[in-house]
């Protein structure tokens, strides 16, 4: 399944990488985290409670931030399983100048398991781009306090 979207943030792009690997920022802007602890360089394990569809649960993963090219593109691998089954896969961040701001292209080939899989693209595509949104929508608003 593939996964893909664009986002303009009104901030220059540097500013978007910063905030993209900064810790606090992903800490308060992916919905659901409960926890993001470094466990290495550009490695984290986290807490995640989310929810596709009727399917709920916790779940507890690794991210490894790879391929860094300041300010313009970075790799995310993520693993993480819980109640309800198992994720896996890469993506990849891109991050261009735009107007008077930047640019987000994002895309990601995620692989699941379990009942997840077993609900099935339709349900988790929405879903995937709907937290997306909500994390986008988090670091614009961040980017914009940074700002004033």
């Amino acid at each position: 399944m593939q996964l893909s979207g664009e986002y303009t943030i009104d901030a220059p792009p540097e500013r978007v990488y910063e905030l993209m690997l900064s810790p606090d920022s992903l800490m308060a802007c992916l919905p659901g985290c409960e926890r993001l602890d470094l466990v290495g360089e550009d490695e984290y394990t986290a807490t995640m409670t989310i929810g596709v569809a009727m399917i709920k649960g916790k779940y507890e993963g690794r991210v490894k931030i790879s391929d860094k090219n300041e300010p313009s593109s970075f790799r995310m691998l993520i693993e993480g399983k819980g109640p309800q089954g198992q994720v896996s896969g890469e993506g990849l961040i891109e991050i261009s100048a735009a107007n008077d701001g930047a640019l987000v292209s994002w895309s990601g080939d995620p692989q699941v398991r379990g009942t997840l899989a077993r609900i099935g693209s339709r349900v988790i595509q929405p879903a995937a781009k709907m937290i997306v949104g909500q994390f986008f929508k988090c670091l614009n608003q961040q980017a914009a306090v940074a700002k004033s």
